[in-house]
C-alpha cells in the first residue's frame, strides 16, 4: 500500500524506513511490510514536524463530548470560552488566536471562516480515532493559511471495526449527549458507516446571581455518512455531513427579577451546516511509491446571531479542490508536486444596536488558485531535509509566494533536534470571524482597507528518550517565534474612543514568543505522569506605537496530569491539574492566575465501559464574568472579557458500548 493512499486514509503506519502522516486505525494490521499501529497520545519522532497526536487511548482520559474538550491533557492547547453568554469556546496555538492555526479533516481544510467560531463544538469526542496538533510552519501541500501549526481530525474509518458502537453521556448541569456510529463491510473493498450524534441541554443556571444564565440553553443533531472503497490501486473516501445547532442564552425571567423596566437582553446563534468530501488515490508506480491524488471539499453555512438587539447573520459558501502527484527518485529523494483551488462566497447582514433601522450587507467573493512544490532529502534516519514552496493568486489580494523549511536531525537514538520556518497568509473576515465579540455595548469599527494577514513563523525544539531505571523518559523542549508583517488588531478602546472596537490594520510591532518544556515518564507499572510547563510573551502595537500585552492572554501555563491502569486493565484512573497565569484586561488591569483540577474513573466491561468524572473540581470562577451585567442595554455592558471559569464543578457520567460484527 502506498505511502500516501494510506495518509489519505488517515492512517499511522511505520515501515523500516518511513511514517506516513496522520493516524492509526484501532488494531494492529500488517500490510506486506507495513505495519498500522494505534497510538494513545505520542509526540510523533518519526515525523519531520513537531507534532503531537492524540489517540483515542487519550482522547477518553476525559469526558471529551466535542473538540473542544480533547486538549484537556495536551499542554500544548489552550481552550477557553469566547464570551460568558454563548458558550462558544476558542483555541490558542503558541499564544496566539486559534484563527492561526489551520483545521484539517483528514488532511483537508475546512471550519474556516464563518464557522470558526463555533467549530470546536461541531466535532463531537467520539467520532474521532485521533487528532494531530502540528506546530509551527507545516507543509505547503495543505495551503498557505497556517500560521502558527495544523490541527488535523481523523474520524472513525469505515474500513475499520466492522459494528456498532453507542456513547450516552449526562453531566450535572442537565446536558445530554447520545452518539450512535455503525460500520458494514459490504464486500472486502467496499464499506460504509454513519455517525449520529444528538445533545441537549435545557436548564436555565445563574450561580452568580447576575440575572444572566451562567451556560446557554443549547441543543444540537450532527450527523455523518461515509463510504470507503479500497483496493491494490485505488483508494475511494466519501463523506456527507450535516449539522444544525442552537444556542440560547442572556438574561431568564427566573433569574432576573421581577422589576424589569426593559426587555431580557437575550442571544440566540442557530446554525445550519452541510458538507461533502470526496478523496481519491491512485497507485501509479508501486517500486517508486508514486501516486496521484484528488481531493474535493464543499460547505454551505448559515448562521444566524442576535446579541440583544443586534442582529449578524452569515451565509459561507466554500469549494476546495487539490491534485497532488508524489514520487519517491531514489531512497533518499522524494518530490511532490500538486495544484489547489479554493473559492470563498460570503453573505453578511449586520444591523449594529446603533443602526437598527437599517441593516448592513457585505457580499465577499474570493477565488484563490495555487501551485506548490515540495522536496524531501533523508539520509536514513539521521537527517530529512523538506523545503516547500507555494505560489498563490488571491482574487483580492493579488499573488504571493509561501516559502518553508523543515529540518531533523537525529544524531542519535536518543535525541531528536527539529526545527522549522515559513510564512503563513490568510484573508481576514472581522465579524464571521469574531461574532462573539458582539456581546457587548461597544461600538463596532471595520477598517475597510484591511490586508491579507501575513506572518512569519519560526522554532525548534529538542526530544529525548532517555532510559532511566529500565523505562523511558520522555523530554521535549521547543521555542517559537511569530512575526506579523500584517495583521489586522481588534482594538479595545483605544484612539478611536472609550467603548469602541476597531477592527484595523497593525501599525507596529506584533509578535508572539513561546517556550514550553514537558516530560512523560512511566512512573509505576500502569501508571504514566505527564508535567508541562509553558511561558509565553504576546505583544501587539495599538494607537501610537503603543506596544503591549495581548489582552486575555496568559502569560504562563503548568499542566501535570496521571494516568493508571489495573494490571487487568478492568479500572483506569486519570487525573489533571492545570495552573493557569494570569494576564491583562482590555483596561490595562490584571486577572490572577487559577489552578483548574479535573478526574476521572473508568471501569471496562466485555462490551461496555462506565465512565464517572468530574470538571473544575476546584470549583474556581470569576465572580463577575459580564461587566455591567446590570445595565445590558448600555455601551458599558460586556460579556467579552472572559479569562477562566464561568461555571463551578461539574459532575458527570457515561457509558459507552461497542458490538463488533452484528
Amino acid at each position: 500500500m502506498k505511502r500516501l493512499l494510506i495518509g489519505l486514509l488517515g492512517y499511522t503506519f511505520v515501515s523500516q524506513h518511513t511514517l506516513a502522516q496522520t493516524d492509526s486505525i484501532a488494531n494492529t494490521q500488517e500490510l506486506k511490510d507495513v505495519v498500522v499501529k494505534a497510538t494513545n497520545g505520542i509526540k510523533s519522532k518519526y515525523r519531520i514536524d513537531n507534532t503531537d497526536i492524540i489517540g483515542q487511548g487519550q482522547l477518553i482520559r476525559a469526558a471529551c463530548c466535542n473538540l473542544g474538550e480533547s486538549f484537556t491533557t495536551n499542554p500544548s492547547v489552550d481552550v477557553s470560552y469566547s464570551d460568558a453568554t454563548t458558550g462558544a469556546k476558542q483555541i490558542k496555538l503558541l499564544g496566539l488566536s486559534g484563527t492561526y492555526v489551520q483545521m484539517l479533516t483528514e488532511n483537508i481544510p475546512n471550519l474556516r471562516g464563518a464557522a470558526l467560531p463555533y467549530s470546536l463544538g461541531y466535532v463531537p469526542g467520539p467520532w474521532m480515532q485521533s487528532i494531530q496538533v502540528s506546530k509551527g510552519a507545516s507543509s505547503v501541500k495543505n495551503g498557505y493559511e497556517s500560521t502558527t501549526g495544523q490541527i488535523n481530525i481523523e474520524f472513525l474509518k469505515p474500513q475499520g471495526t466492522d459494528g456498532v458502537r453507542a456513547n450516552v453521556y449526562q453531566d450535572s448541569e442537565l446536558k445530554t449527549e447520545v452518539n450512535l456510529d455503525g460500520s458494514i463491510h459490504l464486500t472486502d473493498r467496499l464499506s460504509t458507516a454513519t455517525l449520529l450524534h444528538f445533545e441537549n441541554r435545557q436548564m436555565a443556571h445563574d450561580g452568580n446571581a447576575d440575572g444572566f444564565m451562567d451556560m446557554p440553553k443549547l441543543r444540537q443533531y450532527n450527523l455523518m455518512h461515509r463510504w470507503a472503497y479500497v483496493s491494490q490501486g485505488w483508494i475511494s473516501q466519501l463523506m456527507l455531513r450535516g449539522l444544525h445547532d442552537e444556542h440560547e442564552g442572556g438574561q431568564s425571567l427566573k433569574h432576573a427579577g421581577g422589576a424589569l423596566t426593559e426587555p431580557l437582553y437575550t442571544t440566540s446563534v442557530k446554525t445550519n451546516r452541510y458538507e461533502m468530501q470526496w478523496k481519491n488515490g491512485f497507485t501509479l508506480n508501486a517500486d517508486h511509491n508514486t501516486s496521484i491524488a484528488l481531493m474535493l471539499h464543499g460547505s454551505w453555512h448559515d448562521a444566524d446571531h442576535i446579541f440583544g438587539a443586534t442582529q449578524y447573520d452569515v451565509t459561507q459558501k466554500n469549494g476546495y479542490a487539490q491534485l497532488m502527484f508524489e514520487t519517491d527518485i531514489n531512497d533518499k529523494h522524494n518530490i511532490s508536486v500538486g495544484a489547489s483551488f479554493n473559492h470563498d462566497y460570503y453573505d453578511e447582514h449586520f444591523n449594529p444596536l446603533a443602526t437598527l433601522q437599517k441593516a448592513e450587507r457585505n457580499v465577499t467573493h474570493e477565488t484563490t488558485p495555487g501551485l506548490y512544490a515540495q522536496y524531501t532529502y533523508k539520509w536514513g534516519d539521521k537527517l530529512t531535509i523538506m523545503p516547500g514552496v507555494r505560489w498563490d493568486h488571491s482574487s483580492l489580494y493579488g499573488s504571493f509566494f509561501t516559502p518553508r523549511l523543515h529540518v531533523k536531525y537525529s544524531p542519535s537514538k536518543v535525541i531528536t533536534i527539529r526545527t522549522s520556518v515559513g510564512k503563513g497568509y490568510r484573508s481576514p473576515h472581522a465579524l464571521a470571524e469574531n461574532v462573539s465579540l458582539l456581546a457587548s455595548g461597544r461600538q463596532i469599527m471595520i477598517a475597510t482597507d484591511l490586508k491579507q494577514e501575513e506572518a512569519w513563523n519560526m522554532g525548534a525544539s529538542v526530544g529525548m528518550n532517555i532510559p532511566l531505571w529500565s523505562k523511558t523518559l520522555e523530554l521535549n523542549a521547543e521555542y517559537y517565534y511569530t512575526h506579523f508583517v500584517h495583521q489586522m488588531v481588534m482594538n479595545f478602546d483605544g484612539a478611536k474612543g472609550a467603548l469602541t472596537l476597531s477592527f484595523e490594520n497593525l501599525d507596529g510591532k506584533s509578535y508572539s514568543h513561546t517556550l514550553q518544556v514537558d516530560a512523560t515518564y512511566p512512573v509505576l507499572s500502569g501508571m504514566t505522569a505527564t508535567a508541562a510547563f509553558r511561558l509565553n510573551n504576546v505583544k501587539c502595537t495599538y494607537d501610537d506605537g503603543v506596544l503591549r500585552q495581548k489582552p486575555l492572554t496568559s502569560r504562563y501555563k503548568g499542566l501535570l496530569t496521571l494516568s493508571y491502569k489495573t494490571p487487568l486493565e478492568l479500572w483506569q484512573f486519570d487525573v489533571t491539574g492545570q495552573l493557569n497565569g494570569g494576564g491583562e484586561l482590555y483596561d490595562l488591569s490584571h486577572y490572577p492566575a487559577y489552578f483548574q483540577l479535573q478526574a476521572q474513573v473508568t471501569r471496562e466491561f466485555r462490551h461496555f465501559s462506565v465512565y464517572l468524572g468530574g470538571e473544575n473540581l476546584t470549583n474556581y470562577k470569576i465572580a463577575n464574568p459580564i461587566v455591567n451585567a446590570h445595565q445590558p442595554w448600555s455601551a458599558a455592558f460586556d460579556a467579552t472579557q472572559v479569562w477562566g471559569p464561568v461555571t463551578g464543578a461539574m459532575a458527570y457520567i457515561g457509558v459507552r458500548f461497542k458490538f463488533e460484527k452484528l
